[in-house]
């Protein structure tokens, strides 16, 4: 009996990393596809956007590359938000999240927001946790009105944004909400095909 508990346990073992093989193998393929057009070109930044602000969150700094290239671009102010209590990646992490997005108890933030009156543009980038925007961004979203505003969302993921914008032009208080831009989690052989993505949508947003 002990032996065919066992020989179960190999083969679900063996079939999962199977599937998880095929996963990463499906991901790099799609990310290879995207990324071509982008690659060995020279994009210059030309839209005007007026004064910018990039409010991010990032655990894993995928996000905040993201957010400097934005604010390099467009020569635009930075705020990153912080909780109160640092999020770290335990084991029961993503447990965590999804209880955090059920109840809606979100997070607490860290210090004061930017006055968004001085600003034109604004830019609201999150990693996507759960197929959706992460629990500190929602959070953020939650206490900030912004006034008629142009707001562009962008996020970063390791392969599926889910409802991700969706779920950011519901919450996004009095917005007017741009389209957004998501951003695959990348090595660094992508920095310049994904600089060269970014130029470009930068370019295609009208104020």
């Amino acid at each position: 009996m002990f032996k065919m508990i066992l020989f179960v346990l190999c083969i679900a073992l063996l079939v999962g990393v199977g599937v998880g093989g095929l996963h990463l193998y499906r991901v790099s393929e799609r990310n290879k596809k995207e990324m071509a057009p982008y690659k060995n070109l020279s994009i210059t930044y030309d839209n005007q956007l007026g004064r910018t602000l990039v409010i991010y969150y990032s655990l894993t700094g995928h996000t905040e590359e993201i957010a400097k290239e934005i604010a390099q671009q467009t020569q635009g102010d930075l705020f990153r938000i912080e909780t109160q209590e640092p999020i770290r990646r335990f084991p029961w992490f993503y447990l965590t999240l999804k209880k955090q997005l059920l109840t809606q108890d979100y997070p607490e933030i860290q210090g004061n927001v930017p006055d968004l009156s001085q600003y034109d543009t604004i830019f609201v980038g999150s990693p996507v946790w759960w197929y959706t925007i992460s629990t500190p961004v929602r959070s953020f979203l939650k206490q900030v009105d912004f006034k008629g505003r142009s707001v562009v969302p962008f996020s970063t993921q390791g392969s599926n944004y889910g409802t991700f914008f969706d779920d950011f032009n519901n919450m996004a208080q009095n917005a007017h909400v741009h389209s957004g831009e998501s951003f695959n989690n990348l090595g660094s052989a992508y920095d310049s095909a994904v600089r060269n993505k970014v130029i470009h949508w930068l370019n295609q947003i009208k104020k």
